[in-house]
């Protein structure tokens, strides 16, 4: 799309959110990058750190042979690391973590060892830097999502609905629940950049139900609008059926099969976006090495279905669909805090 120099625009737009997490002049700012990150925001990173006299320093780890039968996307589980612990020791002796790695470090496994050395990690998204400088966090998200987290773990019963034929229930009680506004400055926490977001992990055999996705709807792992119809089918938490005419639901039904993985059927996340600032168009506007897609996920009103790892339902696999889907009713113990696609502000 743009020149990929360096703006200091983007400089400053880094510097935003590093101020947000707290960095300190003298702090010891650990950049972790893999050989295949976007060099660009790695340059980023540094300068803004050094021009806020922090003592950054980089851990680049080379991108690991690819072991997957079809290409790898949107998993949030950065395979990066390869548990080699003298990086991850590194990582957690530092008190603050850029992660700048393709996929990010949310959902791998080294990501608990190094919140327990008592770092902060900040997962900046594989965007343009164009995208993350749109994006800067605002300060109103913070109350936004705490609200929304203290709601989703109150509740009972998740449900959704919507005019296309959508009717999924989830019972979320006691399931571990996640808010990301965009920065952190708490010890032993992570977030992610561009934020938004609040994502439920249900337990096992919890979640039943139908999801029809329409034209506008968002398939994320493939950067790509749905266009025809797709009806989920998902029973104890698995997708059993894939049905539509068109072309969306063949290509997903033959990026399920590619996997010959139960696991990759399972749910792994649900919840919805926050974030007024996202735009629904945005996939419109980029190339798809261009974006990662974290502004759709985030996209105010919509309800987020992801299938794929959930390590709190003891699932693991690298195959991973995010969903985010438009004009849904989403309910708490029957109370809606999104509908018809839009937030019901409190």
């Amino acid at each position: 799309m743009f020149t990929d120099r360096i703006e200091g625009k983007w400089i400053e737009a880094f510097q935003t959110v590093f101020g947000l997490c707290k960095v300190a002049s003298g702090e010891q700012v650990a950049i972790l990058s893999e050989t295949q990150s976007r060099a660009v925001n790695v340059h980023l990173a540094e300068l803004a750190l050094c021009g806020m006299g922090a003592r950054p320093f980089h851990v680049v780890m080379p991108t690991p042979a690819q072991s997957a039968p079809v290409p790898v996307r949107s998993t949030g589980a950065s395979g990066a690391l390869q548990n080699n612990t003298a990086a991850v020791a590194a990582l957690a002796q530092s008190t603050m973590v850029i992660d700048l790695t393709v996929e990010g470090l949310l959902h791998s496994p080294e990501l608990p060892a190094i919140l327990k050395g008592g770092a902060r990690v900040l997962m900046i998204s594989n965007e343009h830097p164009e995208a993350l400088e749109r994006l800067k966090p605002d300060e109103n998200l913070k109350p936004r999502v705490r609200e929304a987290v203290k709601r989703a773990k109150a509740a009972r019963i998740l449900s959704v609905t919507s005019e296309a034929g959508s009717d999924l229930v989830a019972d979320v009680s006691d399931c571990p629940v996640a808010g990301v506004w965009g920065w952190t400055d708490r010890p032993g926490t992570v977030t992610h950049w561009p934020g938004g977001i609040v994502v439920a992990f249900p337990g096992r055999q919890t979640v039943n139900g139908r999801l029809v996705m329409q034209a506008g709807d968002i398939n994320l792992t493939f950067k790509r609008y749905v266009e025809s119809p797709i009806t989920l089918t998902v029973e104890n938490d698995y997708v059993t059926r894939v049905e539509g005419p068109g072309l969306d639901a063949q290509l997903m039904r033959e990026y399920y099969a590619a996997w010959n993985d139960r696991e990759a059927f399972g749910v792994s996340h649900i919840g919805w976006g926050l974030n007024h600032n996202a735009r629904h168009e945005a996939l419109t506007l980029y190339d798809r090495h261009d974006i990662n897609g974290t502004e759709l996920r985030a996209l105010a009103g919509n309800f987020l279905y992801s299938t794929g790892a959930n390590e709190f339902a003891n699932r693991f696999t690298l195959g991973h669909f995010d969903l985010p889907m438009m004009g849904c009713t989403v309910a708490l113990d029957g109370v809606p805090v999104v509908e018809n696609g839009q937030l019901v502000e409190v």
